[in-house]
């Protein structure tokens, strides 16, 4: 009974089955080239492919006419199996049996038949992440320290590209007009496009926007003398010297000339004349951009 089921409608599947089969029979066979894409399938892993492959193939197609000129290059493909790739320049049979293609259609040629691939060990590397920035703070303000979170990424890609690599970017991060820190979450990402991410990232980059450093001349600042030997009588010419100090501004506003000791080194020196460098303490606050004159005579008696 159940051979029965359904008789009617198995019956009429059967005749439009019939019946596509026999429109199709019927139609006038043609022929027709169409470029297609090119895809790579089953790469192996530890390989890398470098330079630029072939995108495209031109593949000649035979079926129905009208089946043919309904056909658009987006609808086949030509799909190549590199499983058996190996290091270094390798040659592949591009075959009509590679192209996908409709039923009642069939490829009957590919141009070029044979394409040229380039295969590399592939690396991992771990490089710094630099992030990009674009504009410029509000006048009177400049680019502080910036810092990256992540601050270092693992990059992927053919051996001899990635030992050349030196860092990561990111998106550029705006900082026109700023005039305080600017926090910004960006994509990472390479200068080569040969080389990806072993996991693609954001950063989340803090730029620290602080007011320019401005210059302060002093005038008068006197010059000490260091390790001056007990008993030794020494006079200095000139006495005071004229410094300039960078930094911020309301670093450098307070400074007075006795806030800056410039001093000339006697450690180890005798009686005689000498014409001594004047020197400045470094501090992390400010720095010393100009001393005038930068030396100074002096004599041990």
């Amino acid at each position: 009974m159940g051979l029965f089921r359904h008789l009617g409608l198995k019956l009429l599947s059967f005749a439009l089955a019939v019946l596509l089969w026999l429109l199709v029979a019927g139609q006038k066979e043609a022929e027709r080239s169409l470029r297609v894409p090119l895809e790579f399938q089953n790469v192996p892993p530890s390989l890398e492919m470098i330079g630029e492959p072939t995108a495209f193939v031109d593949v000649r197609l035979k079926g129905p006419s009208v089946a043919l000129a309904q056909l658009r290059a987006g609808e086949l493909v030509l799909n190549l199996d590199l499983s058996t790739a190996r290091p270094g320049r390798r040659m592949f049979h591009l075959l009509p049996d590679h192209v996908s293609t409709p039923v009642g259609v069939r490829a009957l040629s590919v141009a070029p038949s044979i394409v040229t691939l380039s295969f590399e060990a592939s690396a991992t590397k771990t490089v710094p992440v630099l992030p990009a920035l674009d504009g410029e703070p509000a006048l009177g303000y400049v680019v502080g320290r910036v810092t990256a979170s992540p601050a270092s990424i693992e990059v992927v890609g053919p051996e001899s590209i990635v030992r050349q690599l030196t860092q990561a970017t990111t998106e550029p991060v705006n900082v026109g007009g700023a005039m305080g820190r600017v926090r910004d979450t960006v994509t990472i990402g390479v200068p080569d496009s040969t080389v990806r991410l072993k996991s693609p990232r954001n950063a989340v980059v803090v730029v620290e926007i602080k007011a320019a450093p401005i210059a302060q001349t002093l005038r008068g600042v006197p010059v000490i003398l260091r390790h001056l030997a007990r008993g030794a009588k020494v006079s200095v010419a000139p006495t005071a010297v004229t410094v300039t100090a960078t930094g911020p501004p309301d670093v450098v506003a307070r400074l007075a000339p006795d806030r800056v000791p410039a001093f000339v080194d006697l450690i180890g020196l005798r009686r005689g004349r000498y014409n001594l460098p004047v020197r400045i303490d470094a501090t992390s606050e400010f720095s010393i951009t100009g001393i005038d004159p930068p030396s100074v005579k002096v004599r041990i008696r």
